[in-house]
């Protein structure tokens, strides 16, 4: 009997959206639509790797908002969802073009490296416990915190991927890099409240 063909890869599906000459805008609910068949892996790499590149100030707090609600449904074992006034933001699909065309380098390299292994990390229990600490990290993301935006984002690119292809060697990765950007961030936030105080004692 023929095998059956492989499910489309990420690239592939954010290449067809991208492509589709039938949207003029490309709306959050539009990728959450589109990426649903992929669940949480995929979404979550699409909210976060933007915040790994330049982008405008205020751009962690608008994707970071997907990113926590998607986390805390991972979390609690729900299908993804997002409320109205996020799902209804839209950018351009020109802009939607020049974004997918930023990411999409880097998402071919990672998924020639990618491949099925250590899949119990991967399992919906797992994901639960996986999807706690992707919360923390997601909030961890859109504190006003300066210069702390990459290292959260690195780190849920790294989970949604092994999520995405059941690679529990990248979830462990994703996992410790989550770690370590909370103590970045952690670490970041002390010194900004440090150099407030010290600021605010100093005027007086």
């Amino acid at each position: 009997m023929p095998q059956p063909a492989p499910p489309p890869r990420l690239s592939e599906i954010l290449a067809a959206l991208a492509g589709d000459d039938s949207r003029d805008r490309i709306s959050v609910h539009d990728m959450v639509e589109t990426m649903r068949a992929r669940a949480f892996g995929a979404l979550l790499l699409i909210f976060a790797f933007p915040n790994i590149l330049p982008t405008p100030p205020g751009t962690a707090g608008i994707l970071g908002l997907p990113l926590i609600f998607l986390s805390a449904q991972m979390m609690l074992g729900l299908d993804p969802w997002l409320p109205g006034f996020i799902a209804r933001r839209s950018m351009a699909r020109s802009t939607f073009q020049a974004l997918v065309a930023r990411i999409e380098p880097w998402l071919l390299r990672a998924e020639r490296l990618l491949r099925a292994r250590m899949q119990v990390l991967a399992h919906p229990r797992a994901q639960r416990i996986l999807g706690a600490l992707c919360l923390i990290v997601s909030i961890a993301l859109v504190l006003p915190v300066p210069f702390a935006n990459m290292a959260p984002s690195i780190a849920l690119c790294l989970i949604g991927l092994g999520v995405l292809e059941r690679d529990g060697l990248w979830i462990v990765l994703g996992v410790l890099a989550a770690f370590g950007s909370l103590v970045y961030v952690a670490g970041l936030a002390y010194a900004l409240v440090k150099s407030v105080v010290f600021l605010l004692m100093n005027a007086f």
